[in-house]
Order: C-alpha cells, then structure tokens, then sequence
C-alpha cells in the first residue's frame, strides 16, 4: 500500500486496482472516501472488514453523473429536483433502488432502497472515470472514529488495509454529505445533517422538511444514524462555559474562557462554514494531546451549526 499523491497515473491506476476488487481511500468535497467497486460484493464486503462496520449500516454509492444514478435507482419527481440543484456535490440522495441495478445486496444493507451522490471533488470524478464502477464509499476510517480530512488521518486509522491512498489534500466541507429520504413524492425527510445545510433544501423544495430518528441502532436507512459516531479517544463535554483542570478546549467564537490546556478554535470569527471544514482534524489533533476530556465551546444550532452539533452529540454519546 502507498499513500500516493493523486496525479492521473496513481488515479489510473487506483481505478485498475478498484476493478479487480481492492479497495481505495480517496478525496471527496466533504471527507475521505474508502472506495470498492459497489457491484462486487466481495469487495464491499472488504469495507465492512477493513472499518469494524456493522453490516445493517447502508453505504453511500457514488456515481459520475444523473444518468448513471438513474441506471441504479427511481427518482422521484422532488429527488430530480433536488439533484438538478445540488448535484454534483454534498448532498446523497436515499431512493428506490432497481431491482435490475446490479449492485451488491451489502450497500443496502438489506433494504430496497440505496443512497446515493454525485461527487463535485475533481480526484473523485476522474477516479469514478477510471474505475468505470459506482463507488460504495464510506468515510474512510475505523467505524465510529473520526471522520478523516487529511490523507495521513486515513493513513493513521487503517495502515495499510487499503490498496492505495489517494493524497489530494485536506477536503473542502470537513463534513460529510447531508442525506434525505426522497424515495416518495409526498415528502422528504432529512436523515442525516450535513454540508448543506437544511435551509438551502427546503429553499428548493419549497417546502420544510420533515425530520427522521436522530439515531437507529437497529435498523439505520442511511450513515450516520448510529448513536455513537465520530468519537476521539477522549470523553467530550459539551455547551463547556468554564474549562476544568486536564480539559482540552474546543472552541468556537469569542470570547474563550481561559485554559491551561491545549486549545483550538474552529473560528475565532464565528464563522460556521470555518468551523465545519475544521472539526474532524481539530478533534483528532485534541485527542493527540492525550486529553482524557475535550470541553466544547456552545455552537449556533442554524445553518451548518446543526451538522456540526450533529456530530458532536454523536462523538458525546456512550460507547458501545
């Protein structure tokens, strides 16, 4: 295995490698993806093995353009719209998968429906060129860890598990895809928070939308529905006013209350598209510090806030 910067002939060849059945970590606008080929169970099932995954928790399948989705799924008449606005880009549609679709039975998890996207990140549409295979990727480190922003965070969580790391940098969003439920004309439920934000759905949708389970352990339709997700080493404290001794800080804003400890702030400026893009590598940089807890700045709840604080409840929750 080598982390590779993503030049064509390393993208080449990650495409071959996909093909004959291996597994790849890759650059997505939101976080590293690790790649198999999603018609080839064998290879899905290596993703399972590779991050501890639970076998009921559905996969994200990516794919290089409409008519390609449309090879594998139904879109509705508010899934086409929706995709016309925000594909390519962060936003996975959940819809009723084909029964002709080909894909193997492990990315559904069982179920009749299949979440997919279209990638917006440049690596990851040439390696969707070269692979000439729809890409069941989830984020590309150990289930229920922190999600990776740089190639070195997938490096570090999977050694040398993938064929090959595809280097291209850290990835834009910092957070992964929002996912909604549009298998039905009648509404569309958002399951999952993420890099675009519900108010920019429900501006094309006209319409607000209807809100899923926060979490399902049992029985999750999509990523990301698990109760404990993205978590450090370290325990985390939330809404944190006051830090406590041997705390590290996460911070967000101004003013920062005083600490003795290590300390990084997502955005001095409040900035929450900042602060997003900054979160997993904050936390995984806070944990390295040997931190037994991560106190937490309170963080707006609108716009982006409500996938970060998604994640952070998440990365907060008891572990299994």
């Amino acid at each position: 295995m080598a982390v590779r910067t993503a030049d064509q002939t390393a993208i080449d060849e990650a495409g071959r490698l996909l093909r004959s059945g291996a597994l790849v970590a890759f650059p997505t606008e939101t976080v590293y993806g690790l790649g198999a080929d999603a018609t080839n169970g064998q290879a899905v099932a290596g993703i399972f093995e590779t991050k501890g995954r639970p076998r009921f928790n559905p996969l994200i399948v990516h794919v290089p353009d409409l008519a390609s989705a449309e090879r594998l799924a139904v879109l509705s008449a508010r899934a086409r719209k929706l995709a016309h606005a925000f594909w390519p880009g962060p936003l996975t549609l959940v819809l009723t998968r084909r029964p002709d679709s080909g894909l193997s039975d492990l990315v559904s998890a069982g179920l009749d429906s299949v979440a997919i996207r279209i990638p917006a990140h440049p690596i990851a549409r040439a390696l969707l060129a070269a692979a000439e295979r729809p890409l069941a990727a989830p984020s590309a480190n150990r289930s229920g860890r922190v999600s990776p922003t740089l190639a070195r965070h997938v490096h570090e969580d999977l050694g040398e598990r993938p064929a090959m790391i595809l280097d291209g940098g850290a990835t834009a969003h910092g957070l992964e895809s929002t996912v909604v439920d549009a298998t039905g004309d009648a509404t569309v439920t958002l399951l999952r928070p993420g890099a675009v934000p519900r108010e920019a759905i429900e501006a094309v949708l006209g319409t607000a939308l209807s809100s899923g389970p926060e979490s399902d352990d049992v029985h999750p339709s999509s990523p990301g529905q698990l109760a404990s997700h993205y978590a450090p080493n370290a325990a985390m404290r939330l809404d944190a006013r006051d830090i406590r001794p041997g705390e590290a800080l996460l911070a967000f804003g101004s003013p920062v209350p005083a600490t003795e400890g290590s300390s990084i702030n997502l955005s001095p400026a409040g900035d929450l598209v900042e602060a997003a893009a900054g979160l997993f590598a904050a936390l995984r940089a806070l944990d390295a510090t040997g931190a037994r807890t991560i106190a937490v700045m309170p963080i707006p709840e609108h716009g982006l806030g409500e996938a970060i604080n998604d994640r952070l409840r998440r990365a907060a929750a008891p572990r299994p």
